[in-house]
């Protein structure tokens, strides 16, 4: 109930995807995939040419050959001239494809990359603009799959796939017009294979293209729980739950598992189908070119006839015939790719579709000068319409006072914290800052106006300093030494070989617990705002260290306004005011001497702890 999950932690309910992509889906996201390329295109164009140029280059080698051919069957007799010519022509031909094609890949590899990193850079800058609930109804594991696995899966389908398909459309159509000019009679043969082709390739992909939506989810929805369980590890280990965990991540590897080989089963069945259809149609125009040969030799067909054929023409249309079945063949392959990339692609934008966090109101203030006076009036909220959190909230902290607050998990306590902070808007009565409004008020200047310190203490890698330094841009050493020593950690700091160079690694599992926050209390003792938020700064902590953080705790609270959710009571003692909230209601209220005389949940909560 109170900040389900702690702060900024909402209901971790993801919403069902739906796992079919209709047409009118595909479409869609085909155009945005294309105006990605099409951003790039004083390289796309070039590639377009390398495309048009090294194919037409490779249609013009069975020409050659064909030829050369000829020149060999004469009757009367080789003619070496026009054998040696014609195959120089084809090896020159040949040579010259083989490396606009190297240059075309290594181009597409580029264009890909800069389309990945720009894809990558908007998916993250959005993140970075969503709201708060955004992250808690969706697994962190399957966010970071978008970010890795699906952009890797685009970029794929973008440097290979996209060369495959412009290839395979000009070597089609350029194919045909060579068969067309060497044997229309021949072409019957096409005109009955190459619809049954497309039929074929039709239904699979409209059979195939929601398994490889579900493929994808069920992959963010494994590396979202892999995410989950590597992130309390500790407590696995310690409640010898190792095995319950490993089962239930095989249940999902499983699922995962299984809507790959479902996806990529289907999926497979094209490539050797078409392949048939493919390999039945060039053994017909053999055998039927074989007979129109032979018609031709003993002059059943007369030359000038559409029907007449020699055997270089024979060998030309065959050549041709693979080149031209070829590229429907790999493009039953290239659709089981690009369904994968369509899927994957289709996750990627309903990210960047999300709705950003609200806009400010246009006649926002910017909250300066800030006092610290907050007032939350008749307060009522819930994380979703039908589930009250909390119900008639009203409390006034006035500047430079502490308000801690205190009751059973799930209470509603970092709920207030999440209001306080703007994370979510009330849904019925006010609060306030200073007098104003807090949806008057910019979300910039108002969370600028806090510090948080918090339960789960976040450090990142880099130095000391760094870390320290986040919490104001542009803090010198000097300044980030003053708050370390108000903080209780400078000596500590000093005592390490490459003291504030030290680096953090791996989220501060080198420092202790207790020293990761009296770090973070030191970068809030930087930031120097007018108002403080500190959830269970003093938790899981040894009782010296306990003390510590309490001294650079109350040096960081003088002269500011202070909302304090604790559930060591010794931490709270001289709050000005203590609020006991229960079922998402104020219970209590009052300084601890008031609270222990009245006899109620505090002073029980209270005794329990210190008996």
């Amino acid at each position: 109930m109170g900040g389900p999950g702690g702060l900024g932690k909402g209901p971790n309910a993801q919403a069902p995807e739906k796992t079919k992509m209709d047409k009118k889906t595909a479409k869609g996201v085909f155009l945005r995939l294309c105006g990605y390329v099409m951003k790039y295109w004083y390289l796309f164009i070039p590639a377009i040419l390398m495309t048009l140029f090294s194919n037409q280059l490779s249609l013009l080698g069975p020409k050659y050959s064909g030829i050369a051919i000829d020149a060999i069957a004469n009757p009367m007799g080789v003619q070496f001239d026009i054998v040696s010519e014609n195959i120089i022509k084809m090896i020159l031909c040949y040579g010259l494809s083989a490396i606009l094609s190297y240059l075309l890949a290594s181009l597409m590899v580029f264009i890909g990359q800069k389309i990945v990193f720009t894809m990558r850079k908007q998916l993250f800058e959005k993140l970075t603009t969503l709201p708060v609930n955004y992250f808690d109804t969706h697994p962190t594991g399957d966010i970071i799959s978008r970010i890795s696995y699906d952009i890797d899966t685009i970029n794929s389908s973008l440097s290979h796939d996209l060369v495959q398909i412009m290839t395979s459309i000009y070597t089609v159509f350029g194919s045909l017009i060579f068969m067309w000019n060497i044997s229309k009679p021949l072409i019957i043969v096409f005109a009955v294979t190459v619809p049954v082709s497309i039929l074929f390739a039709k239904y699979q992909t409209k059979r195939i293209r929601p398994l490889f939506s579900l493929r994808s989810r069920k992959l963010g929805e494994l590396n979202g729980y892999a995410e989950e369980m590597l992130t309390g590890c500790r407590s696995i280990q310690a409640y010898e739950r190792e095995d319950v965990i490993s089962g239930r991540f095989n249940e999902r590897n499983k699922d995962s598992m299984d809507a790959y080989y479902n996806a990529d089963y289907y999926g497979c069945t094209m490539g050797p189908v078409m392949g048939f259809i493919n390999n039945l149609s060039i053994s017909l125009v053999m055998m039927l070119g074989g007979i129109f040969y032979l018609y031709s030799q003993n002059g059943t067909v007369a030359a000038g006839s559409m029907f007449f054929i020699t055997l270089g023409g024979v060998a030309q249309f065959v050549q041709y015939s693979r080149r031209f079945a070829g590229p429907i063949n790999e493009f039953a392959n290239i659709l089981h790719e690009l369904q994968s990339s369509f899927s994957a692609a289709e996750r990627v934008f309903k990210v960047l579709d999300e709705e950003p966090e609200k806009e400010d109101s246009p006649d926002a203030v910017v909250l300066a000068d800030t006092k610290g006076e907050v007032e939350l009036s008749r307060v009522d909220f819930g994380y979703v319409p039908e589930k009250t959190i909390l119900n008639d909230i009203s409390l006034t902290a006035k500047p430079g006072k502490t308000i801690a607050i205190v009751g059973p998990t799930g209470a509603g306590k970092t709920t207030i914290i999440n209001l306080l902070m703007r994370f979510y808007d009330v849904t019925d009565g006010s609060v306030k800052v200073d007098g104003i409004d807090i949806r008057e008020i910019t979300r910039d200047s108002l969370r600028g106006a806090y510090t948080m310190v918090l339960q789960d203490t976040w450090l990142f890698g880099g130095t000391i300093y760094e870390n320290i330094a986040y919490g104001r841009e542009g803090a010198t050493l000097d300044e980030v030494k003053e708050a370390a020593k108000a903080a209780r950690i400078h000596n500590y700091i000093e005592s390490l070989p490459d003291g504030y160079d030290t680096v953090i690694t791996d989220d501060g599992v080198n420092i202790s617990k207790g020293q990761k926050q009296l770090i973070t209390i030191a970068r809030a003792m930087i930031a120097n705002s007018h108002m403080l938020i500190l959830d269970e700064a003093t938790s899981n902590v040894d009782s010296r260290t306990e003390i510590k953080i309490q001294e650079a705790m109350a040096k960081l609270m003088e002269g500011k306004t202070s909302f304090v959710i604790a559930h060591r009571l010794s931490t709270i003692q001289n709050a000005d005011c203590i609020l006991v909230i229960q079922d998402g209601k104020i219970t209590e209220s009052g300084n601890h001497n008031e609270l222990m005389k009245k006899g109620g949940f505090y002073s029980t909560l209270y005794n329990s702890q210190f008996s």
